[in-house]
């Protein structure tokens, strides 16, 4: 296997527009258009991908879920740990991808540089030259348009 894309959750979900839906499919359940956009991108440049929720941690797309309010960025809503992560990483044997592509935001991107310490899989993280999620938008946009990955 080569790339795995691993996208960032969203805080924005399906629950808060239908608070009956129940249980959903997690590439279902995170709506807004920032991670419509990076899942396309990862659906487009990835041999596989994944999400990583601060809850969850590893999910696959189509793993059901249920509503949640956890972000790695406040401690106090008790996000997945990184030792978690790499047992996840492990067990899902997520390391045998020679590339791994963050698609989101810096603290994304460290907790996975965390997990994956020590596999020798390349980390790219293509999002981390720009400052702020318009201009990740535009560049995702674009590479989806011109068929053209961006770069680490």
């Amino acid at each position: 296997m080569s790339t795995l894309a691993i996208v960032q959750c969203g805080q924005k979900k399906i629950w808060d527009r239908n608070p009956a839906a129940g249980p959903t499919a997690a590439k279902d359940a995170y709506v807004s258009s920032y991670f419509r956009m990076n899942r396309a991108y990862a659906e487009c440049f990835a041999d596989q991908w994944v999400i990583l929720s601060a809850k969850y941690g590893f999910l696959d797309p189509d793993k059901k879920i249920r509503n949640y309010n956890v972000t790695f960025l406040k401690p106090s809503t008790h996000p997945i740990l990184a030792d978690e992560l790499r047992q996840q990483m492990r067990q899902r044997h997520l390391f045998n991808f020679k590339k791994i592509v963050v698609i989101g935001g810096a603290d994304y991107g460290l907790m996975i540089q965390q997990a994956f310490d020590k596999t020798g899989c390349r980390i790219h993280l293509p999002f981390k030259k720009y400052k702020g999620i318009g201009y990740i938008q535009q560049a995702v946009g674009n590479a989806l348009k011109t068929g053209r990955p961006l770069n680490p």
